[in-house]
């Protein structure tokens, strides 16, 4: 069966990825003497690539540097945590976090190579605008078979006594931020469709299905193990039964024999031929049909013991499994929760030292919001930087825009400027031809209103008119 292209996107764990993709020692460590997922022989066939205009190749300190980036480009710091809103019909909805750096998996083929996987890469930066950081081939991960595999299974393979089923993948870790602007790429449905096409043409593997066309959700690596190891126990329980099928048919073939011996012997006595008892039941017993089936019925008893055996390894294999599984959540929820806390005292700290600054610069809280006005209207940094930091007015043309209008206003060659306001020195205004901000919108606002009532009107007049020719 050909191997079908997948990919499946979600937001990289900055702590577990590198450990988990560099095959670290302490996380080869960790996965224990079991070795549930990896064989460690063959990691040597492993590649990895790393961005080389990334920099510093921690992912970590990448995503640090990310947040300063938004911080600096929209004058908001970057939502990191999943929030809540009320929506217009009243509903309470849930807004996701933002996700800065993403993590695919992507299935590929054993002779698939790195500069293979680098070429989607790249075709997903042109595409998208998303940029590969870290790419990493494995070809050491996969899940042991009970036993030997099926007649069509092209891709298992003996290692020792055992047979080995891989899960040949790629991992590229994607910064989704746009540098620009200073937000996320927005990526649709039709969009991620169009991503595992474009795997498929470039890897030359058969298409997959995507979720939306089966409604399925992609398993994490763990949990397909356990989902493949159920499939393995299912199919053992479907021969366990068909095998014990045969043996209750067999036993009631042979007391259908027995029966029909019994009746023969009573026959026999009655007509008085004992010597032909002796030589039809001696002839059953021995190579006859009664044998044969005694044989038979061995075999299969045998046959259910074993496999009894092997679903008891099984069953005991998954539950040692499920065991590690959980144990290495409550690990990463353990570390998780400290980052947490850490990071909740650090904002704590920091909007103490947020008031003092308030307290020792009583216009730093007004140079924040002008500067936060002048974000929303459409100015660069470098013309904030002007205004603010340099005290100096700028000429400017094109559309700025109003939030509280919600709309967009041409303008040609004005000049702005920030001051004090003229009735709280404490405050500080934005103005337009010296004309503060607000009162020129509502301005602009009114001027639109009045050019659409005009125009919708002058049909009206000429609906009566009688026009003399």
């Amino acid at each position: 069966m050909a191997i079908k292209s997948s990919i499946h996107i979600k937001p990289c764990n900055t702590k577990s990825s590198e450990a988990h993709n560099r095959r670290t020692a302490e996380y080869m460590r960790n996965i224990g003497e079991s070795k549930i997922y990896i064989v460690s022989e063959l990691s040597a066939d492993n590649e990895q690539w790393v961005n080389p205009d990334f920099g510093n190749p921690n992912l970590q300190t990448h995503y640090d540097n990310i947040k300063r980036m938004v911080k600096e480009k929209t004058g908001r710091a970057m939502q990191e945590k999943e929030r809540e809103r009320k929506g217009k019909n009243g509903k309470i909805i849930k807004v996701a976090g933002c996700s800065p750096i993403r993590e695919g998996v992507l299935l590929i083929k054993p002779d698939t190579t790195l500069a293979d996987v680098k070429k989607f890469g790249e075709e997903c930066q042109r595409r998208w605008g998303i940029t590969p950081l870290q790419i990493f081939l494995h070809k050491d991960e996969g899940h042991w078979l009970n036993g030997q595999p099926d007649a069509g299974d092209k891709e298992s393979f003996q290692i020792g006594e055992k047979w080995f089923k891989p899960n040949y993948h790629a991992h590229i870790v994607f910064d989704w931020m746009n540098h620009d602007t200073g937000k996320s790429r927005k990526l649709n449905d039709n969009d991620m469709m169009e991503m595992q096409t474009l795997a498929s043409d470039i890897l030359l593997m058969k298409r997959g299905q995507s979720k939306a066309e089966t409604g399925k959700e992609h398993l994490e690596r763990n949990d397909f193990i356990i989902e493949k190891q159920k499939a393995e126990l299912q199919r053992i329980d479907e021969t366990k039964r068909h095998k014990e099928q045969q043996v209750s048919l067999a036993e009631q073939e042979l007391r259908q024999v027995k029966s029909e011996i019994r009746t023969d012997k009573l026959k026999s006595v009655a007509t008085d031929a004992a010597t032909a008892i002796a030589s039809g039941v001696g002839s059953l017993f021995g190579s006859g049909k009664l044998k044969e089936l005694e044989q038979a019925n061995e075999k299969l008893r045998q046959e259910v013991v074993k496999r009894n055996k092997g679903i008891d390894e099984l069953k005991a294999k998954m539950q040692q499994i499920q065991e590690q599984h959980g144990k290495q959540i409550r690990n990463l929820q353990g570390i998780h929760n400290q980052e947490l806390e850490a990071k909740d005292r650090e904002i704590s700290r920091l909007n103490t030292l947020l008031e003092k600054a308030f307290n020792w610069f009583p216009m730093l809280k007004e140079m924040l919001r002008m500067e936060k006005l002048c974000t929303v209207i459409g100015f660069t940094k470098d013309m904030i930087d002007c205004l603010l930091t340099k005290k100096e007015a700028i000429r400017c043309n094109g559309k700025i825009y109003s939030e509280e209008h919600k709309q967009r206003f041409e303008i040609k060659n004005d000049v702005f400027k920030i001051g004090k306001n003229p009735i709280d020195d404490s405050k500080l205004v934005l103005t337009i031809n010296r004309q503060q901000i607000g009162e020129w919108f509502k301005e602009q606002k009114e001027k639109l209103r009045q050019g659409l009532r005009n125009t919708t009107e002058e049909p009206r007049k000429s609906r009566g008119q009688i026009v003399n020719n």
